[in-house]
């Protein structure tokens, strides 16, 4: 997070001593608009829905006055149960959640662990037996958890959906209706969501009681600092428009985007036969091999990251110079979530299009979402 031409500061927000002076290590400057918009109401125990891109800050909004409230009404967790519970659709999304209270409450000392699938339960298990401050899961393996009477979920004080919309996607609705008619109807609850399609408002309805409205971000409005193209060419010719693309002296950091799994795989196969050194990112992987190809694309070692969305939702690299979509979205509002993976805390980026001809319906949709057409 970046300074901003702002005059608010985390002091005037009232957060307590130690948040503050744990975020000025960070050097934080000023609050982002969704923090600034965000933190009173949820300080004042209020449900919120907060309409917010990735790359706004959005996990300090609802971090740091988590973390406040917990000190300003301390108790001892019981056992299998948590009194924060953060959802989110992703296992590197859940790890980023977790770094980030673990970054912003270092002077608290609260108990924060993290259950996702991918990886042994037992170790999840062991970490709920004394009870937790703060859980963050994914809603399968948190499912799991309850199953298994390793976590009951009586005891949540607060509730946060983060990346509702996401969830959706991804078919995890049904899952999160089981979570919060396990919950107490008695908590605060923050749902977090960059668009809000008619289901996720029903969703949104059903959860939250007289919740404050924060959007920070125009719907679908593409970042400003984007330079966007397409280049239309057919499916055969895209491997060899690709690898040409990354040979160039522009690309620093490039983000491909496949629509599916194998397509990924595939890509990566080519990149590797033409002397590109690259890797994928997707569901299938393991939880080791997925960390480990993000921590190369983020060290420098690997220039370039071959992503579905749904892998891609974890990805928080300041420094992506290219977003590559080497097959188009079939869901407009997915372009707008892939292309926000560049430009971020104030740099420009580029973000290129390759588009065969049965993909142009999809690229009408894109330009009538964003409402501008894409120079070729």
């Amino acid at each position: 997070m970046k300074e901003l031409n702002n005059s608010m500061t985390f002091q005037v927000l009232g957060l307590t001593e130690p948040l503050t002076r744990a975020i000025t290590e960070e050097r934080y400057q000023a609050p982002t608009p969704i923090q600034t918009a965000a933190i009173p109401p949820v300080l004042q125990g209020r449900d919120l829905i907060g309409i917010a891109q990735t790359g706004t800050g959005k996990t300090a909004a609802f971090a740091l006055p988590i973390l406040d409230r917990l000190a300003a009404q301390p108790r001892r967790p019981q056992p299998r149960a948590c009194r924060v519970l953060v959802l989110s659709p992703t296992r590197e999304l859940s790890g980023q959640i977790v770094d980030s209270f673990k970054t912003y409450g270092r002077y608290l000392r609260f108990s924060i662990a993290l259950a996702i699938g991918g990886v042994g339960i037992g170790r999840q298990i062991r970490s709920l037996v004394n009870g937790l401050d703060i859980l963050v899961a994914t809603p399968g393996r948190l499912l799991d958890l309850c199953r298994s009477r390793a976590l009951r979920l009586d005891q949540v004080e607060i509730l946060v959906l983060d990346e509702a919309d996401r969830m959706l996607d991804m078919g995890f609705i049904h899952d999160i209706r089981t979570i919060v008619d396990m919950l107490p109807k008695k908590r605060q609850t923050l749902f977090f969501s960059a668009t809000m399609p008619a289901e996720i408002v029903g969703l949104a309805d059903a959860m939250l009681t007289d919740p404050v409205k924060v959007s920070v971000t125009p719907p679908a409005r593409t970042a400003d600092k984007v330079e966007q193209r397409v280049i239309h060419v057919e499916k055969a010719g895209k491997p060899a428009l690709l690898a040409e693309i990354l040979r160039g002296d522009a690309v620093g950091r490039a983000l491909v985007f496949t629509r599916t799994k194998h397509g990924a795989d595939r890509v990566v196969r080519g990149l590797n036969s033409a002397g590109i050194a690259a890797d994928a990112i997707h569901g299938n992987k393991s939880q080791g091999q997925r960390d480990r190809a993000l921590a190369q694309f983020r060290n420098g070692r690997t220039r370039t990251l071959v992503a579905t969305d749904i892998a891609a939702r974890g990805i928080d690299v300041d420094d992506i110079s290219h977003v590559i979509n080497f097959d188009l979205p079939n869901i407009a509002d997915t372009y707008v979530h892939r292309i926000g993976r560049t430009a971020r805390a104030g740099n420009s980026g580029v973000a290129i299009s390759f588009c065969a001809s049965d993909e142009r319906p999809f690229l009408r949709d894109i330009e009538t979402l964003i409402r501008l057409q894409i120079p070729a």
